[in-house]
């Protein structure tokens, strides 16, 4: 027998490097970043009634992603026991224990840090305020209070990613203004059709893990209900930055368009969840699907409708 393999056969290897930075990575959620960075960037357009300075679009773009990383890894901190009991979390890093707690409360905290001193220092304290307002919110607020306790949590606890719009306006502006609110509240009505759809395909997982999501508690039809009432909200509410703003023909002819076809998709989801229970003819994920293209490109609208004035 081979004395030197026996020896290196016992040593323990260390982690692969890249394999860590992977695992610290996808404790932010990089695709709910993705999403909040397209409600803040073309705010910043709509505001500057043009291109904003490229330096402040960056320090926006970092600062962000930062803090909303920060606000996602302290929750997967939190959420950790329960992420192990769901089928569409089991994967995340804690749930599958290639991160310490310690090690991820700790990146977690460091980020909201700096964060908060690079939105601070390099765009404004207002902006970074908005931020860390946002981050403790989603922490504490949703997370810690709301999630599980009440069917209503993603209703009051989603308004901490509404905070991008009015981040990216004061980032450029310094200051709060209607505009910022419609676009705040554009994405609070948006955001209980947007989850719920994706909650009704995962409704098993809220209730092995005893998080009272409404798909969990309340029927389809009642959950498509209340779908269709927040959607026609949303819609009205997106309608609302045309006199505000004002803006040109554009953005009301795509906010006007896409409603159109948000409405539809929710009532077909109402027509398909009556009387039924199976998610094979309910299929939830073709609203949770458009209700992203539909956010993406009312807020891109937002942002091109100042060229074409």
């Amino acid at each position: 027998m081979d004395v030197s393999s026996a020896s290196n056969a016992d040593v323990p290897t260390s982690p692969d490097f890249s394999a860590v930075v992977k695992a610290y990575v996808a404790l932010t959620k990089p695709r709910i970043i993705e999403l909040l960075l397209l409600t803040t960037v073309p705010v910043m357009f709509l505001a500057q009634q043009g291109v904003p300075p490229l330096w402040l679009v960056v320090s926006t773009f970092v600062g962000g992603s930062l803090s909303a990383g920060s606000a996602n890894a302290l929750n997967c901190v939190v959420d950790a026991d329960i992420d192990q009991l769901m089928r569409r979390t089991s994967r995340r890093p804690l749930a599958r224990h290639q991160v310490s707690m310690r090690g991820a409360l700790i990146f977690g905290l460091v980020l909201g840090v700096v964060s908060t001193l690079l939105l601070g220092v390099y765009v404004n304290w207002l902006s970074s305020g908005l931020a860390l307002a946002a981050n403790v919110f989603y922490v504490v607020g949703y997370t810690m209070i709301l999630k599980r306790r009440t069917s209503q949590n993603i209703v009051w606890g989603g308004a901490a990613g509404c905070f991008p719009a009015m981040i990216g306006w004061t980032a450029v502006t310094g200051e709060l203004a209607w505009a910022p609110v419609v676009l705040f509240l554009v994405v609070f009505f948006w955001t209980p059709p947007h989850f719920w759809a994706l909650a009704m395909r995962y409704r098993d997982d809220y209730s092995a893990a005893s998080v009272p999501m409404l798909p969990s508690v309340a029927t389809s039809d009642e959950v498509s209900r209340q779908i269709v009432i927040y959607s026609w909200v949303m819609v009205g509410t997106s309608l609302l930055l045309w006199p505000i703003t004002p803006t040109g023909w554009f953005y009301p002819a795509v906010a006007i368009t896409l409603g159109i076809v948000f409405l539809v998709e929710a009532y077909d989801l109402r027509s398909r969840a009556r009387d039924t229970e199976d998610l094979a003819i309910i299929k939830p994920m073709r609203l949770f699907h458009f209700s992203n293209a539909y956010l993406a490109l009312l807020f891109v609208a937002a942002a091109v409708d100042p060229f074409l004035r």
